[in-house]
């Protein structure tokens, strides 16, 4: 029997033309699919006779786990992230679940990257994460509260531009909130923010307002929140972060 494979593919953020070649290449490749329920819709043009496996949210584990099994059996198969693979997805729980089952070396792997929902909010906002950046989840389903409150806070004091994922959802309504008043420690009330809504997906939207006016209510789990630096700049309808070259 020959050696399966699996595909831990990155979507990008949903629409066509902001996939990848080698994502499509991966998917078109696979005898089967697996992944949230809610990103198979999003290539569906790709799929023919593939075999579909679709699973609900909190059940990543045995998404990896039914992507592993098919591969053991020779197949290969494509387990869908939106977004990139290897951040806040499904590459790195994929390699988890393969040493725990001891399956080290019996499948071929291939992380196959996306646009990730941090640059393409970015990209509709202009230029705002020139300079060094970091990504912070809101989440705290896997991550102590305490330890992301650490995070923001030694951001913050280190001046980076601040990318947030995962900022609101109905089980932690406050999340951003107290993100922001931890930010507002080290940063001026006047910081330029983004708030991108389904980046690069229908129904997108864009909008830049500051870390103190910043509109919590607005924000659900398909917003991107991008917190600029301490020379972050509006222009116009553009957020923009100077890299540092002498004009």
């Amino acid at each position: 029997m020959k050696k399966g494979k699996i595909y831990a593919v990155g979507i990008g953020p949903g629409s066509r033309e902001h996939r990848t070649l080698r994502a499509v290449e991966a998917i078109k490749e696979s005898t089967g699919i697996v992944g949230y329920k809610t990103y198979i819709p999003l290539i569906e043009d790709l799929i023919e006779d593939q075999q579909v496996h679709r699973l609900g949210m909190k059940h990543e584990v045995e998404r990896c786990e039914k992507a592993l099994s098919l591969a053991l059996q020779g197949k290969t198969v494509s387990l869908i992230s939106s977004g990139d693979a290897g951040i806040y997805a499904m590459a790195g729980i994929l390699f988890e679940v393969i040493e725990k089952n001891n399956a080290l070396g019996k499948v071929n792997i291939e992380v196959v990257s996306g646009v990730t929902a941090s640059s393409a909010a970015a990209a509709s906002l202009g230029a705002p994460i020139m300079h060094d950046h970091v990504s912070i989840s809101l989440s705290d389903l896997l991550t102590p509260w305490s330890v992301i409150e650490k995070h923001l806070d030694l951001a913050g004091q280190g001046d980076f531009v601040i990318s947030l994922y995962n900022p609101k959802s109905k089980g932690r309504p406050k999340h951003l909130q107290n993100a922001t008043e931890i930010l507002l420690r080290h940063r001026r009330k006047d910081t330029p923010v983004g708030i991108v809504i389904n980046a690069k997906r229908e129904g997108e939207s864009v909008k830049i307002t500051t870390l103190e006016a910043l509109p919590t209510e607005e924000v659900n789990m398909f917003t991107m929140v991008l917190i600029g630096n301490s020379n972050t700049k509006i222009l116009g309808d553009f957020l923009v972060t100077p890299r540092g070259y002498d004009l």
